[in-house]
């Protein structure tokens, strides 16, 4: 059979003059680009070129044949050009889990937005705070806190500065005072967050001394990272929450942030996928789209 290698080196040894040029374009050894002129040769059992000690003219069967091997490396092309536009076209279905207070708060006017941009496409959201299964439930990407614990995964960066903080309403700070260092925090009202059998109920804060970590307790927790914040909007207590997801609360003043001076835990967050293979055109422009968004609501 003709390989259509060996046709690209027969057409441009023909429009570059020589075989030796055409190996320079090809990014070939000479050697390798005769051994294809020869095995094409071979296949349609004609002689293409012919070679003096100076310089290669095309036969009869070369001047017959040429048209027709540049027709083929041409629809070549074209079913190659047709492939990539229909990979750039993002439609069907898009996978996503996202965690319940930024999914629904921050990430869901943004997804819209997204959504209207490539209207094509159909988006399939799971909003939960537990650890999705990316392979078990078909996802294509999953926006998650934290550091990657699976190595096999693929991360996509969002917010990889981005940090923990210690907030409370007004009302409640009114009520019972602002904790001047971590360890008031354990007289406290704290409204603990719950992940599987996990209760987050250690609270570590990063200062000029290092890093200081504190036992807290209170009368509520939940499994639902939105639920923990609507309580302390409400004045119910003191919350420890990625800065995003209060970030609107605090510039609105329904929340203060405590503890000026510390920073608390590092809470990366990033987009990961299942595999390389899961790096589709429209999980890479998301990507990217949510890249800007979060630069934006962070300056």
């Amino acid at each position: 059979m003709v390989r259509m290698d060996d046709l690209q080196v027969f057409v441009s040894t023909v429009e570059a003059g020589g075989l030796s040029a055409a190996a320079r374009q090809l990014d070939i050894s000479p050697a390798l680009a005769s051994a294809a002129l020869q095995r094409l040769e071979r296949a349609l059992g004609i002689r293409l070129l012919v070679r003096s000690t100076r310089r290669l003219r095309l036969s009869d069967d070369g001047e017959r044949y040429l048209p027709h091997a540049r027709q083929a490396l041409a629809a070549l092309g074209d079913g190659e050009l047709a492939l990539e536009q229909a990979r750039d076209v993002l439609a069907g279905p898009l996978r996503l889990s996202l965690p319940s207070d930024l999914g629904r708060n921050v990430l869901l006017p943004w997804l819209d937005e997204f959504q209207a941009a490539y209207p094509q496409l159909q988006l399939q959201l799971r909003i939960s705070d537990q650890v999705a299964d990316l392979v078990g439930e078909h996802l294509d990407a999953s926006i998650r806190y934290g550091l990657l614990a699976d190595s096999s995964l693929v991360s996509l960066p969002l917010a990889p500065a981005n940090r923990r903080a210690a907030c409370a309403a007004p009302a409640y700070l009114a009520r019972h005072g602002a904790p001047q260092t971590p360890a008031q925090l354990a007289g406290h009202n704290c409204l603990r967050y719950v992940m599987g059998e996990q209760t987050h109920d250690r609270w570590s804060f990063h200062g000029d001394e290092g890093v200081t970590t504190v036992q807290v307790t209170g009368d509520r927790s939940s499994d639902d990272a939105d639920v923990v914040r609507r309580w302390a909007v409400a004045g119910v207590g003191v919350v420890y929450k990625s800065r995003l997801d209060v970030l609107e609360d605090i510039r609105a003043g329904r929340l203060v942030e405590l503890l000026p001076g510390l920073v608390g835990q590092p809470a990366p967050l990033q987009m990961m996928c299942a595999h390389r293979h899961s790096l589709t055109p429209a999980v890479r422009l998301l990507h990217s789209f949510l890249l800007e968004r979060f630069d934006s609501y962070l300056g």
